[in-house]
């Protein structure tokens, strides 16, 4: 089963300097219908100000992730760890017993990216972060992981039994992705245009949550940029 969530019913905050598009609950927004997908909890969707963030605040039992699209992403935590984030950038925290950190944009131009937060496998861990840097010219017409629970070269661990990849798929290509029976499936593009088993048509921002569908055909008629994750 193939469930499409529109860019424009997602529900947007705008703050002046964040603006923030969600896909599920989150702040000020609450749908007992729409809380997760499996261990996804939060997709939120942030353009930050030059010279603006998210002071430090508080996290538990919790794994965030980051993905950087434009601009620069500054991470400070409690454990000591400080980083500066661009595309072609992963930020992996687990937030475990409990962390502080903050995400400044540091530079001159606005920074766009991509927060996901997943429940882990396992509680009362110790938090910890990481960076890992894929190569983007990776990513041409295949599904390149870019977190996974064994992590790897280039690749975040997470604390979850899932998988995080990008794709640019080019006009008139197309990509087959296939998991175990009773998995789900979350795609999200970025940009351009997405067929889905030619049934399902995304367009830019779309989403779809996908359930018993072992093998999932995704084929782009213009170009596409995207995210799949494989969820429990």
């Amino acid at each position: 089963m193939i469930q499409v969530h529109p860019a424009d019913q997602r529900y947007s905050a705008d703050h002046g300097w964040l603006k923030s598009n969600f896909s599920f609950s989150f702040a000020d927004y609450y749908d007992p219908n729409n809380t997760e997908f499996g261990p996804l909890r939060v997709l939120n969707d942030d353009i930050v100000a030059p010279q603006r963030g998210f002071g430090a605040h508080p996290h538990r039992e919790m794994e965030i992730v980051s993905i950087v699209l434009r601009g620069e992403l500054k991470h400070e935590d409690s454990t000591g760890h400080s980083a500066v984030t661009t595309f072609g950038g992963v930020q992996r925290m687990t937030a475990g017993t409990g962390i502080i950190h903050s995400e400044v944009n540091p530079g001159d131009d606005e920074v766009a990216f991509l927060q996901l937060w997943f429940t882990p496998d396992t509680r009362g861990l110790e938090p910890s972060y990481e960076t890992t840097q894929y190569e983007p010219d990776q990513l041409t017409n295949r599904l390149l992981p870019i977190v996974a629970k064994s992590g790897g070269n280039g690749i975040a661990s997470i604390h979850q039994d899932l998988t995080l990849y990008l794709s640019k798929l080019e006009a008139g290509k197309a990509l087959t992705f296939t998991q175990p029976e009773g998995r789900r499936i979350y795609v999200h593009v970025l940009e351009g245009d997405l067929q889905l088993n030619d049934s399902t048509s995304l367009k830019t921002r779309d989403a779809a949550r996908i359930t018993q569908t072992p093998e999932l055909t995704l084929h782009s008629a213009d170009g596409a940029f995207f995210m799949l994750i494989d969820l429990p």
